[in-house]
Order: structure tokens, then sequence, then C-alpha cells
């Protein structure tokens, strides 16, 4: 599990198709530091730990992807020289600093504005129509696999649901969200308390 709380920013090295399409991601993380069979939440997306290394200087780790994984997540746009959210799984003990999350993205929002508040930006997002009723107004949101709080929602006459978010000036530096732009999408994890609490509803 993981609590979208991002650690490293890490950098896609390399990207060769073997059957599943395999990723190597340089990272800030110590390479003794990472495990083979470990989880690491790649802006959002819970990946294996399938080898891992050193050189020139940095550490990288790879990863495998299915077809599946990459047509339910934007990993499919990843090139070398992308910028992805790094975060090591939870351990027992450790801080939740934000909200308990599981790596496994339920759909792509699609990003529709950008606008700066004071030190702040306040991001625009329209949500996939099946995760639309999942999205409540502060409530938690995974953006990219980082943790964040909705504060607004608005249900558009044309059935379109569109959601605002307000990132504080250390997410925007220390996340990949500076990079993106109107019309991207975002790896989108919905809150697992309200899948839990659909699917108990659905059955009354």
């Amino acid at each position: 599990m993981f609590t979208g709380i991002v650690t490293d920013i890490g950098r896609i090295a390399d990207i060769r198709t073997d059957g599943d399409t395999v990723l190597t991601i340089e990272t800030a993380y110590a390479h003794e530091g990472i495990a083979l069979g470990a989880s690491i939440a790649c802006s959002g997306v819970c990946l294996t730990v399938t080898e891992k290394g050193q050189g020139n200087g940095t550490s990288w780790f790879r990863v495998a992807a299915s077809a599946e994984t990459l047509s339910k997540t934007t990993l499919g746009g990843w090139r070398v020289g992308s910028r992805i959210n790094l975060e090591r799984a939870l351990r027992l003990g450790d801080e939740l600093g934000g909200h308990l999350m599981l790596g496994h993205v339920d759909g792509i929002a699609r990003l529709v504005s950008v606008m700066p508040e004071g030190d702040s930006h306040r991001l625009v997002l329209q949500a996939p129509a099946d995760l639309a009723r999942y999205v409540a107004p502060k409530g938690s949101v995974c953006l990219d696999g980082i943790s964040l709080t909705v504060n607004a929602v608005e249900d558009l006459p044309d059935g379109v649901t569109r959601f605002g978010i307000n990132i504080v000036g250390h997410t925007w530096t220390h996340t990949t969200l500076a990079d993106r732009r109107p019309g991207d999408g975002l790896n989108m994890e919905i809150d697992v308390l309200a899948r839990y609490v659909a699917r108990l509803s659905a059955r009354d």
C-alpha cells in the first residue's frame, strides 16, 4: 500500500518491449535500499522491481508493465526522459501523511485548466464517467500517485463531472504536476473507502 506522498521524481531512462513493456527508471533512491520484488508506485501505478543497478552516479531499477496496464493508465504515453512521481511501499509504523492507496489505477482524469492562485495553483479536472460518483468535496483522490483533497465538484448538464483541487507550492515543485498541461491525462485512483461504501450501498 501507499500514502500518496511522493518521495522522488524519477526519470524514464529506457523503454523496450519484450512481451511486456520494460522500463528502466533512474532514481535518487539508494541502490542498496531497493529490494528485488519490491513494489514502487510510479505516478500512481504499482509496479514490481525486477532488476536494479547503479551507473554514472545514478541508481536505477526496472519494472515490467502488461498490455492491460498500458491500456488503463498513462504509462503508454511515457517516453525516454519523462519525469514520474515515485513512492516506495508503506511499511508498518510509517507515518500516514496522505491517505491509503493501493496503486491500482481506476481510470484517467483529464486536466481541464490550471490557474495560479497566490502561491498555489488551482486545477480543474474531468472525471471519467464511471468514477464520477466516487468524487466528493473534501474527499480524497489520488492523481499521478499524489494524495490530494477535492475542493469542489460540479456536475454539468451534459453529464460531465468536473472537480477542483488546490496545489500548494511544495507539492507543485516536488511532483510532476508542474509538467502537466490542459488536455493531459492523469492516473486516477479513487479513495478505497469510497470504493467499498459504494459496493455495500449497491447491495442494499
